[in-house]
């Protein structure tokens, strides 16, 4: 079970916004990501539960930021519920999308679970509803994918995997690189692992 700390940041200014502690191990159903949020000054300030079945499809989500919440999961599409600060309002939402995104690490693994892509280099399309922070806002998005290559790096655990896919945003046509080794991202725009207790997880 992978546990260790991310650092997010924006990514044109590198201005701190957050650390991410978190834990995920892939199970007989799927995969599940669980972590908690902290603000520069070491206050809590969300946190995250995600698990998606073998398929990759979210079947739970739940997301806390700002006091707003979210909970959603895959039906009819994706379904969500977003609820108020207060607690005394919630709307609904459903958009014809195939999983959910985000600025936690998790969400790109997520992704990446879904897609399943082999190293052709050859883009997949896929829709995503995005809750923006800081007040969890849905917005839907379109990219596409495509996984440029895999290498094999040698660690005192054995060969570690790597997977560099590139991401384009559709609307904008503005591309990045993100490296994942099996359920971990290792670097990614506005994201950098800076501690790992154990060594990513593998799928079958």
């Amino acid at each position: 079970m992978p546990r260790g700390r991310y650092s997010l940041h924006d990514p044109h200014d590198h201005t701190p916004l957050a650390e991410e502690h978190f834990h995920c191990a892939p199970g007989p159903s799927g995969w599940r990501y669980v972590s908690q949020l902290t603000a520069p000054s070491g206050d809590p300030t969300g946190s995250v539960d995600l698990a998606l079945d073998e398929l990759g499809r979210p079947i739970r989500l739940e997301l806390h930021a700002g006091g707003w919440q979210v909970r959603g999961a895959a039906l009819d599409g994706v379904t969500w519920v977003r609820t108020d600060p207060t607690g005394t309002d919630a709307t609904e939402g459903n958009v014809r999308a195939h999983a959910f995104t985000g600025t936690s690490p998790a969400f790109l693994v997520a992704t990446t679970r879904l897609l399943r892509l082999t190293p052709s280099g050859s883009a997949t399309r896929v829709r995503l509803v995005c809750f923006t922070d800081p007040v969890l806002a849905p917005r839907t998005v379109d990219q596409s994918w495509a996984l440029l290559r895999r290498e094999a790096h040698a660690t005192d655990n054995g060969p570690l995997t790597v997977d560099e896919y590139q991401v384009t945003a559709l609307d904008t046509g503005e591309q990045h690189a993100v490296h994942i080794a099996g359920d971990v991202v290792l670097a990614a725009p506005g994201i950098e692992l800076e501690d790992l207790e154990s060594p990513p997880s593998t799928f079958a």
